[in-house]
């Protein structure tokens, strides 16, 4: 099963679960509950911490949910706040989720000292959703924009080329597992 956010950010090969973490972990239960799926793969967009670049394209099966006062040392969680259905050796980059776009570049680039290279609002919600159903699950997108204070205005800029871009390479990414299966 292939999902998106949904809103502004629908392609026609993806079922809408919600944006941010809320709305995709209540969506996203839903559809596992009546119809689950063999695998979950997220398609969205993503700012950079610094390390990615505008357009590179990141495919991930690791989240988190780090708030910004953490890394300041002004808030704590008992909570497990990384999630990973990786089962490689490979490690990968993590994706930050939370219901806020990061705007402070200064604090932000301290996400790259813990691995966390991009963000995106709805990816933590999918992996736990994933894990509580033992489901198979992954993410691939496309940066849009650096967190600074120019956020909003980039990502708002390359949105519909990241969205080409994004689609362009699921639908390649399909055909060569299509093509694959049917050569077994």
């Amino acid at each position: 099963m292939i999902i998106c956010a949904g809103n502004n950010e629908n392609f026609d090969f993806a079922l809408s679960t919600g944006v941010g973490l809320i709305e995709t972990a209540m969506n996203l239960s839903r559809l596992c509950l009546f119809d689950k799926p063999e695998f979950l793969l997220f398609v969205g967009t993503a700012g950079s911490y610094g390390n990615a670049k505008i357009f590179d394209i990141i495919e991930s099966k690791t989240a988190s949910n780090i708030e910004l006062a953490f890394l300041s040392n002004d808030a704590y969680t008992p909570l497990d706040n990384v999630v990973t259905t990786n089962t490689t050796e490979v490690k990968d980059i993590v994706v930050n989720s939370s219901n806020y776009i990061s705007t402070n570049d200064a604090l932000a680039k301290n996400f790259l000292k813990f691995g966390v290279g991009i963000e995106n609002m709805e990816f933590f919600a999918v992996l736990k959703i994933a894990q509580e159903f033992d489901i198979p699950a992954g993410g691939v997108f496309c940066v849009t924009n650096y967190t600074d204070k120019n956020a909003h205005e980039d990502f708002l800029k390359n949105h519909e080329k990241a969205k080409e871009l994004l689609s362009i390479h699921v639908k390649k990414r399909i055909k060569e597992l299509t093509t694959k299966s049917e050569a077994l």
